[in-house]
């Protein structure tokens, strides 16, 4: 199937490790000229030398801390700058924030700033050029458990899932979609440290996950690039689970 996404451009955050660099190689592979943003310049170097190995465009390499005031102005600044147009924004920025009960405001506040408030102002900052061109995708990866502690991470994606679906009553008109991808358990740095032999990992997965096995980030960026396509115009306003079956949704 041929996605008609060679020519276009995406902005990827979060892309210099995990499900946001899969998602950069998976546009990058598709024909996309890959805006890639993270705040490490040794990791994006990577990324463009996997990128330019698999015969990729050379992707734009934007070393950016999301967190500051007038990041995300200043990230779709450049990036619009570097591609000429942004066809496809994808949100995988993002961490997690556990908090006891009486966490004080300004903890509630990074949470919250980095995993919802920066992610809305870049999108706000792309999505009127996109309706302009009549083409665009927002994908936001959010996450699927059912909270077991207090998390403003959780709140946080929580936000973005109510939002995202306001949103994108708005826009689709113009021909932008809006959705979430809400990630499982997808092998990963961070779940390697967690569960560092293969065999550990299985077994974790035959608890949790009916298909027995955690998932793999390129097996996720195949959905995200499916999504940005044209062939996908008619999804918008979704909640996506890739969980290998888990269900275990937090909102």
């Amino acid at each position: 199937m041929d996605l008609q996404l060679k020519g276009r451009t995406a902005l990827v955050t979060g892309a210099s490790q995990g499900l946001g660099r899969a998602i950069a190689l998976g546009m990058a592979a598709e024909g996309l000229k890959v805006a890639a943003v993270a705040r490490r310049m040794d990791l994006l170097e990577g990324l463009r030398a996997e990128i330019s190995k698999a015969g990729g465009a050379d992707p734009v390499l934007i070393q950016a801390d999301l967190y500051p005031e007038g990041a995300a102005e200043s990230i779709a600044e450049r990036a619009l700058k570097a591609l000429g147009r942004v066809d496809v924004l994808v949100n995988a920025a993002g961490g997690s924030r556990p908090l006891p009960v009486n966490a004080p405001k300004d903890q509630w506040m990074e949470g919250l700033t980095l995993n919802f408030f920066r992610l809305r102002e870049l999108t706000e900052a792309l999505v009127g050029s996109m309706q302009a061109n009549g083409f665009g995708r927002v994908i936001n990866l959010t996450g699927t458990r059912e909270p077991r502690n207090l998390n403003s991470a959780h709140a946080a994606k929580a936000a973005v899932h109510v939002w995202s679906k306001g949103l994108s009553k708005v826009v689709a008109k113009d021909g932008v979609t809006v959705n979430c991808i809400q990630p499982g358990k997808l092998r990963s740095e961070q779940i390697d440290k967690r569960w560092p032999t293969e065999e550990l990992r299985r077994e974790w997965a035959k608890k949790e996950v009916p298909m027995e096995r955690m998932g793999e980030p390129h097996e996720m960026a195949d959905l995200a690039v499916f999504l940005a396509s044209p062939r996908a115009s008619y999804i918008t306003g979704n909640i996506i689970a890739f969980d290998g079956g888990a269900r275990f949704f937090a909102f």
